[in-house]
């Protein structure tokens, strides 16, 4: 349509004309531009999709303030352009009707915007792979639809929120490995029950056990590389659904529980660089699946896969 046209031909100046939209031409209908959709009956643009295969690095500049001005917007891609710099623009807070927001592989800075919190039908948020410093704001808690928070290979500070546990159930994937997250895992996290969890290379502390539950639904669960420090002798598992579980480069300790050869598909497993001990429990597939690697470096573990335990 004609004004979101002339919107998408801002952008293009407002970018510097690069490589990836140069064959937006003002003589042809805007609905037939690469990197754009439309409604098929409205002819409003719905999907902008700015997007490279490899690190495009000739498209360089801030995220256009005009990409507010697209009313019927649902989805919003940049990724992959290591030059794209600068803030979030306060603009985004304008698209009521978005469900999905890539922002991945730039090098966009500044926070994470708690005005994202009023984009209540957004059900993907994945700001991945940037430069955003700053704390995780508390107030994207109150996202109602959000399936998957992907805030990632950042420099992200601060703790994570103590709000998170007030998502509206069951909450949605939360991965936020790869920043300098710090402070103790919020026990409010325990009352929702996501299929991923990734806290790994962080620097959390304290107990990760409220993760944890037979009766949750968890597949992934990933919190290695941080400073975590509880007993995993009384946690229990997700008998069904686990199949990831890394706990890696910690200070956990206790013993492995009993629990845990109960656990059907489990097919990655890492407890290495902990302060566990006992024997590792046998019976299940703790052993024939997982090798001297899943175990070593902890207080003192015995038993198959390691040397047998002394009598």
């Amino acid at each position: 349509s004609p004004p979101d046209k002339k919107v998408l031909l801002r952008i293009k100046q407002e970018l510097n004309n690069p490589y990836v939209i140069t064959s937006w031409d003002p003589k042809t209908d805007c609905c037939g531009w690469y990197c754009v959709k439309c409604d098929f009956k409205t002819h409003r643009i719905t999907d902008l999709f700015i997007q490279s295969s490899v690190p495009d690095t000739n498209l360089s500049g801030h995220i256009p303030p005009s990409v507010g001005d697209f009313p019927y917007l649902q989805f919003l891609r940049f990724h992959k352009f290591p030059r794209l710099t600068g803030p979030i623009p306060p603009t985004i807070a304008k698209l009521k009707n978005l469900k999905y927001l890539f922002i991945e592989y730039t090098n966009v800075s500044g926070p994470i915007p708690s005005f994202l919190s009023q984009l209540k039908n957004l059900q993907l948020l994945h700001l991945s792979t940037n430069n955003l410093t700053g704390s995780i704001p508390s107030s994207l808690s109150q996202l109602p639809n959000l399936e998957s928070l992907h805030l990632d290979r950042n420099k992200l500070t601060g703790p994570i929120p103590e709000s998170f546990g007030s998502f509206k159930k069951p909450g949605p994937d939360i991965i936020l490995s790869h920043n300098q997250l710090s402070g103790p895992i919020p026990a409010s996290l325990g009352q929702i029950d996501p299929e991923r969890i990734d806290l790994s290379r962080n620097k959390l502390e304290g107990d990760a056990s409220v993760l944890f539950g037979s009766k949750k639904r968890t597949q992934t669960l990933d919190v290695s590389r941080n400073l975590l420090s509880f007993d995993l002798s009384k946690v229990d598992f997700p008998k069904k659904s686990l199949i990831w579980l890394d706990l890696n480069h910690n200070k956990i300790y206790g013993k492995i529980p009993v629990a845990l050869t109960k656990v059907e598909n489990l097919q990655q497993f890492n407890v290495s660089y902990n302060r566990l001990s006992g024997q590792i429990p046998q019976g299940g597939e703790l052993q024939t699946r997982f090798d001297v690697y899943a175990y070593f470096h902890n207080k003192g573990f015995c038993g198959s896969p390691l040397p047998a335990c002394k009598k």
